[in-house]
């Protein structure tokens, strides 16, 4: 039988993509996804089948976006260190641009939510084995300070992504006046401030700084 036309599974892909900033796993409903696609709830379970691995397919599909950029300019001939700061600024745009998804998916992971679980032992493997190749190339130039791995790895992502996920949480619990809003938009969120964060990081572990 062949399935109906209309593209009907990446339109549920697309507003799923929409909701789950707002809903995280946990409060993802099929019939608010379906209401808000305007599909016909049988249509879902014609394409997908269960709930779980839905959602497993489309996080996937949004870190495969990023996780095949990265890996593009982590591997580009270029000098050690600008490998490792064109990884670091895609990182900490993704970081930015799905800030409300991460900040849910973390929420739902310390709740032993099993799909968000699921999710980032089955992914952030993937881009930390990418940078803790740089950090070792760019050690091995002598350009890095010699720290272990997973020490240089949690430096740099705390410097760099993690201002993007505070962001969205104190923007999240509401009440800030729209003139704070303006502010960690402009000071925090930017892709100035980005790239300040990654040449800060940098500069933190070169050699001699």
């Amino acid at each position: 039988m062949t399935r109906p036309s209309r593209n009907i599974d990446q339109t549920l892909i697309a507003t799923a993509r929409e909701l789950l900033p707002e809903t995280g796993c946990r409060g993802f409903s099929i019939r608010q996804l379906t209401d808000r696609a305007g599909v016909n709830l049988g249509m879902f379970h014609y394409h997908f089948g269960k709930r779980e691995e839905f959602l497993s397919r489309v996080l996937h599909e949004v870190y495969q976006e990023m996780f095949a950029t990265l890996t593009f300019q982590a591997h580009a001939d270029r000098p050690p260190l600008e490998n490792l700061r064109a990884a670091l600024t895609v990182l900490g745009h993704f970081a930015r641009d799905n800030r409300q998804l991460m900040r849910r998916l973390m929420a739902d992971a310390m709740s032993d939510d099993a799909t968000a679980l699921d999710f980032f032992r089955r992914h952030f493997p993937l881009h930390l084995a990418v940078l803790a190749e740089l950090v070792a190339a760019g050690q091995k130039a002598g350009l890095l300070r010699k720290l272990p791995p997973l020490q240089a790895i949690t430096f740099l992502a705390g410097a760099i992504a993690m201002p993007n996920i505070l962001a969205a949480m104190f923007v999240g619990q509401g009440g800030l006046p729209t003139e704070a809003v303006d502010r960690l938009n402009h000071d925090v969120l930017s892709d100035a401030a980005i790239q300040q964060r990654v040449d800060m990081a940098l500069r933190g572990l070169s050699v001699g700084k």
